[in-house]
């Protein structure tokens, strides 16, 4: 389902996760980042490209390695792929892709291509890269604490902001990597947008905004909760940790799972500080 529309931007969100999907078209090309989930949505996306494509060249930009964000690559077999150097060089490739089977046998879902994970072609290695496209440039920038292999991509002149999985309206941090990198991060994204004129954020989850205000609100939110967690975890208030998994939208066996397993990290961490708990 389209979530967004304009002259050079599509954003699908799926029915699943709020999970968006997005396509920048720019005059020598077209940009899709992380095509997903079911193999209606995916269709939908692909059916568009082709309606516009006319001989550009597709770009296909994997935030990170998660299974929700590359379970679309195997339907793109032409495009040019762009990712971290820790995705190219994820350590649990198989263990992802065995995630998507899971979740393809469990719903009975037949797809029409191979799942594969993401070949890339263009490996981003620091911070600042470039990719000149025309009189379009997306700077990238490595964003780890959700994940280890997570990026932004920041696209100019029309200052859109490829955030992935982080700045969602509703979605707490989820930290499979490190609650320091998680914050600094989020640092990286306050020098973003105090110093680059975006003009729409497009979170991997949930809402775009043209909002400068709610893009902030969105930083200090996340930036809070994990401030919060390492406090009452190094503290050892159960109540207060009790109350932030409570704070998680849309409570489930996931969000609890989520909670409980940044609680454990940031014990794990602390217990490697040598913060006696």
């Amino acid at each position: 389902m389209k979530q967004f529309e304009s002259e050079s931007v599509k954003i699908y969100q799926s029915a699943l996760w709020k999970t968006t999907s997005t396509i920048v078209e720019g005059e020598d090309f077209i940009l899709l980042v992380d095509p997903t989930w079911l193999p209606i949505e995916i269709e939908e996306i692909k059916k568009d490209i082709e309606k516009i494509r006319a001989g550009r060249t597709l770009y296909l930009l994997f935030t990170h390695g998660d299974f929700d964000h590359i379970i679309g690559y195997g339907a793109f077999p032409d495009a040019i792929v762009i990712g971290s150097e820790g995705m190219k060089h994820h350590p649990r490739k198989q263990y992802k892709l065995n995630l998507i089977n899971q979740f393809d046998n469990e719903y009975y879902i037949d797809r029409p291509y191979d799942i594969q994970f993401p070949e890339l072609d263009c490996v981003i290695k620091e911070d600042g890269q470039q990719l000149k496209l025309g009189e379009t440039t997306i700077t990238f920038y490595l964003a780890p604490g959700h994940t280890h292999d997570g990026l932004f991509a920041i696209i100019e002149p029309q200052g859109i902001w490829i955030a992935g999985d982080y700045l969602s309206d509703f979605e707490l941090p989820y930290i499979f990597d490190q609650s320091s990198a998680y914050l600094n991060t989020l640092d990286k994204a306050e020098v973003i947008l105090k110093n680059r004129n975006i003009t729409l954020l497009i979170p991997s989850h949930g809402e775009f905004t043209t909002d400068t205000g709610a893009m902030l609100a969105r930083l200090e939110m996340a930036r809070s909760y994990i401030k919060r967690l390492v406090r009452s975890v190094e503290q050892n208030d159960n109540e207060a940790i009790i109350a932030l998994g409570e704070e998680m939208k849309y409570p489930s066996s996931f969000t609890r799972e989520c909670h409980e397993g940044n609680v454990d990290l940031v014990r794990q961490e602390c217990l490697e500080r040598g913060v006696q708990l």
